[in-house]
């Protein structure tokens, strides 16, 4: 049963074409790379899945329901999560409050009722001590015990990029779309992430799609890969596979040498 599907995916910004006619399926619990040179539509593709932008044409489905036309927090409580390419947290809140913020899709309690209803026997108490718990698992997962007091903004930009993934953890998704999870990190910083998301995987079951621009992470943890340049699908299939197809070196390089040699 597919679990997530795109077929024939497009759209323009004015006269550009950013994306034409994407297409590709994820099996549940797979890791799925996709891959091109600044500009190929990466983002854009991103955009699409989680409701930022509405393609021209095309169908995004999830579990067999269609996408196209829901809003992003609608698409977010069907399951799908998502990290940015640039951090996007509260600077002034700690570890924590930057997590639980991942939470609110769960949160039943209102402002009246949190207003009226308070204490930890009352049952925005009780709710809140519940999504802590929630909180806390992903804090011991993600090895950010250290962090959890500290404000956001004073914090090494690699943990901050582990903060980012705790908060979309949070929404509990089936679907978790990570853009350039690596970006900006170092060779040790790196290693820590590959790690992290690979746990992700194999302990939460949680079925990703990666865009990353680091080729030896991308092949070391893929398990197909999609590679996309000026908006339209050049290859896909096995890390082993698109490592050496010349339309793909072509793309990364202007010339056919291994790219592995990419970094």
């Amino acid at each position: 049963m597919t679990f997530f599907s795109i077929e024939n995916l497009s759209i323009s910004f004015g006269g550009l074409r950013a994306l034409e006619d994407i297409q590709f399926d994820l099996q549940q619990g797979e890791i799925y790379s996709i891959i091109g040179p600044n500009g190929a539509g990466k983002t854009t593709l991103f955009n699409c899945i989680n409701g930022i932008y509405r393609p021209d044409r095309g169908s995004i489905r999830f579990e067999h329901r269609e996408l196209v036309g829901l809003k992003p927090d609608r698409i977010a409580k069907l399951g799908i999560a998502r990290t940015f390419q640039n951090i996007e947290l509260f600077n002034n809140m700690n570890c924590m409050e930057n997590i639980m913020l991942g939470r609110h899709i769960f949160i039943k309690t209102g402002i009246l009722r949190g207003g009226l209803m308070w204490g930890r026997k009352s049952f925005a108490g009780r709710e809140e001590s519940a999504h802590r718990r929630k909180v806390e698992e992903i804090i011991d997962l993600l090895d950010l015990q250290a962090a959890r007091n500290q404000l956001v903004g004073g914090l090494p930009y690699g943990t901050q990029k582990l903060v980012e993934l705790g908060r979309a953890l949070a929404l509990e998704p089936k679907l978790l779309l990570l853009d350039e999870p690596c970006a900006g990190m170092n060779s040790e910083e790196k290693q820590d992430m590959i790690f992290w998301i690979k746990d992700i995987q194999d302990e939460l079951g949680i079925t990703i799609l990666l865009i990353e621009h680091d080729m030896q992470m991308v092949m070391d943890i893929s398990d197909r890969i999609l590679v996309i340049n000026f908006g339209k699908t050049i290859t896909e299939g096995t890390p082993e596979q698109v490592q050496k197809h010349p339309e793909v070196l072509k793309a990364y390089l202007g010339e056919e040498e291994d790219i592995d040699h990419v970094a």
